[in-house]
């Protein structure tokens, strides 16, 4: 049997980020169903990401990913800059694009006080 979704959501399991995440795909993902993944520092392990990617492409045929890191993530230790976070969210999507040009996948940065901001 064939199921489809419309994303996929990749952040981290960090439990102070878990209401930011929820409202986030409430409202930003209205009407869309979603996979979602969680793992400490979200893309910093990007090998792993990348095979959730390519289950929820080959199992739900995926047309979107959020890609989300958060600020104070333990997962980098003092490496959790936003900057950092900027540098390997713009990595992730490079790769993923290259293997999957025909996603089209966003990118935030999530602060403590629940604010996304876009990584472009």
């Amino acid at each position: 049997m064939i199921h489809t979704c419309d994303a996929l959501v990749v952040c981290c399991i960090d439990f102070r980020f878990q209401k930011f995440i929820r409202e986030f795909t409430n409202e930003r993902l209205v009407g869309k169903t979603f996979d979602l993944v969680g793992f400490a520092g979200a893309t910093k392990d990007l090998a792993t990401v990348l095979k959730q990617i390519a289950v929820s492409v080959r199992l739900h045929q995926i047309k979107e990913a959020y890609l989300i890191h958060h600020e104070d993530c333990g997962a980098y230790g003092k490496e959790s800059t936003p900057q950092r976070h900027s540098q390997d969210l713009v990595k992730a999507r490079s790769v993923v694009l290259a293997k999957y040009p025909d996603l089209s996948v966003y990118l935030y940065y999530l602060h403590l006080d629940g604010k996304f901001e876009k990584v472009v």
